[in-house]
Order: structure tokens, then C-alpha cells, then sequence
């Protein structure tokens, strides 16, 4: 049931925003509940870390303060008292009341005023970050829904009401002039990974041109190409579960590698051959449907 998302025990709302369309899906996501892989929980967060990060620097605040994740656009919000708003991570055809506002850079929307996310231009999630923070009850530690498992917050719901904490901290930049998500070819970044041996070649990893499957999600990016072939030596074997990380490239038995994002796993019974660095792990949380990528090598064992 739709309504009004209860504050921190003991915590008034300094503001409401009022969720009038949520789009294909939106998620309360902040920097996650690292540490708890023992328990079966993965970190989750925001799957685009560094744009999440530019959101809560241009307001000046913490960067484990909850925002908005919206994939595709199409969220709708009205607040019920003057907030500072920055949107960042894939930029969108966004109005205040109607009146255009810039990306990665704050500004005010106003007590009543309706803010509406086009789809975007290019990339696949838009950061809505809010002056204080969406201020909900934390699960274990973080205010991030986990797609996998379901923990935290739920999806947002036409209705909610969502809590804002009282302004934190002083902006001091009015505008951040960071590339945007590109809609062409991507090169990704990979160091090696701890299985990479158990492909036959692991240059054609790097030498194929991928593109991305439309059954992907915060989960996982899957990669449209040629399948991998594993070694000979590891022909018919089968591999224990071991832990994972969040860019870890898997080549199950289809050969068809798939790149782990935030809400992955915590093990696998895949060897994990490749994994990207942490700016390409942000980058491939905005990669679309049909996107072309590349994956290069930047490092390699003595």
C-alpha cells in the first residue's frame, strides 16, 4: 500500500515529497551495507557509486545520505515545502512546474512545484539527490533496496510520501561540469581476474565486440557476443562457490560473460576471469539495451 514512509524513531520530516509517477522503476539507494558477506548480503547501493557521490557534493552533504534511483525515467515528485534538488548520473529532459533545469547542477523546487524526469538522453539511471537526504528507517545499516534479495526499502510506489531530513552542510557549487554517460561504444576497463586461466584464450575476452542483453539488471549486465570457450584442462570440471565482487566478469557454461553490478551475489560457481575497475563498474551501471562494448585490459600478472 502506497502512503507515508515513516522517518528515523525519534526524527520529524523537515519536507514531503509526494511521488506522483514512479516510471519503470525508482529505489531509495545510498553507499549500501559493505561488510556483511559473511551474512549472505551483498553491499548494494547505488549501481552508478560516482554519480551518487557528484549528488551529494553538490548539496554539500554526506554522500551516505539516500537518493533517488530512477531507471528510465519517468518519475514524477511534488514537495510540500521548498527543497534543494541536484539530478545526476544519466541526464534526463527534466522541468520544475514545467521550466527546464539543468544537470548537475542544484536547484530549488518549490513549495507545490512538480518535478518531471523525461527519459534519458543518454544512460540508464538519473540520481534525484535531495538537501537532507531521503530520510527513511535504515535496514541493516542502509537505506539501499536490494533487488536480489529484497532488502530495504520497498520500490517506490505512486502515493508515497518520502521523508526529507533537515538540511545538512552549505553548497558551494552552483554547477558540475562532468561528462555525461555516453549512448555509443563503451570501453570498459578490466584488471585480471583470480579464474582467468580457465578460459581457452583470454584475449578474446578483450578482442570481441559485445553488446549489451536486454535481460539485464542491477544484478547483472549481460553480454551479447561470441560464446568464450573455457580450457581444455577445465573441460567437464565444475568450480566451488567462491566470493564475488561488484564488477566481476562470470563466464558461465554458455560463454556468454556476464559483469556482476550492485546487487549481485555474494558467491558463484562460475570462474570469474576478468574484473572491472571501480569508474568501469560505474560505467556499465549506465550502459543500455543493444550498447555497444568493449572490454580493455589494464593491468596483467608478472
Amino acid at each position: 500500500m502506497s502512503g507515508d514512509r515513516p522517518t528515523r524513531a525519534g526524527h520529524a520530516a523537515y519536507a514531503r515529497l509526494e511521488v506522483l509517477e514512479t516510471g519503470p522503476l525508482a529505489l531509495l539507494q545510498d553507499r549500501g551495507r559493505p561488510g556483511l558477506s559473511d551474512l549472505g548480503v551483498c553491499t548494494s547501493g547505488a549501481a552508478d557509486r560516482a554519480a551518487h557521490a557528484l549528488g551529494a557534493r553538490l548539496l554539500g552533504q554526506d554522500t551516505d545520505l539516500a537518493a533517488i534511483e530512477v531507471h528510465h525515467g519517468g518519475l514524477a515528485l511534488r514537495a510540500d515545502r521548498a527543497v534543494l534538488v541536484v539530478l545526476t548520473g544519466a541526464p534526463t529532459t527534466a522541468t520544475a512546474d514545467g521550466i527546464p533545469v539543468g544537470h548537475a547542477a542544484p536547484f530549488v523546487l518549490g513549495d507545490g512545484a512538480v518535478l518531471d524526469l523525461g527519459r534519458p538522453t543518454s544512460g540508464l539511471r538519473t540520481y534525484v539527490s535531495v538537501r537532507g537526504g531521503i530520510d527513511v528507517d535504515p535496514v541493516l545499516g542502509s537505506r539501499s533496496h536490494d533487488t536480489l534479495s529484497a532488502i530495504g526499502p520497498p520500490p517506490l510506489r505512486r502515493g508515497d510520501l518520502l521523508p526529507v531530513g533537515a538540511p545538512v552542510g552549505h553548497p558551494t557549487v552552483d554547477v558540475a561540469p562532468v561528462p555525461t554517460p555516453s549512448a555509443g561504444t563503451v570501453t570498459l576497463e578490466v584488471l585480471p581476474g583470480p579464474r582467468d586461466d580457465w578460459l581457452r584464450d583470454v584475449a578474446e575476452l578483450t578482442s570481441s565486440a559485445w553488446t549489451i542483453d536486454p535481460a539485464s539488471d542491477r544484478v547483472g549486465v549481460r553480454l551479447a557476443g561470441p560464446a568464450l570457450t573455457w580450457s581444455a584442462r577445465f573441460a567437464g570440471r565444475e568450480l566451488p562457490s567462491e566470493g564475488v565482487v561488484r564488477g566481476a566478469v562470470q563466464v558461465p557454461a554458455d560463454g556468454r560473460p556476464v559483469v556482476f553490478l550492485a546487487d549481485h551475489p555474494v558467491t558463484g560457481g562460475y570462474p570469474v576471469v576478468a574484473v572491472l575497475t571501480e569508474r568501469s563498474a560505474d560505467l556499465a551501471a549506465q550502459l543500455v539495451p543493444g550498447q555497444g562494448v568493449r572490454l580493455r585490459l589494464v593491468s596483467s600478472r608478472p
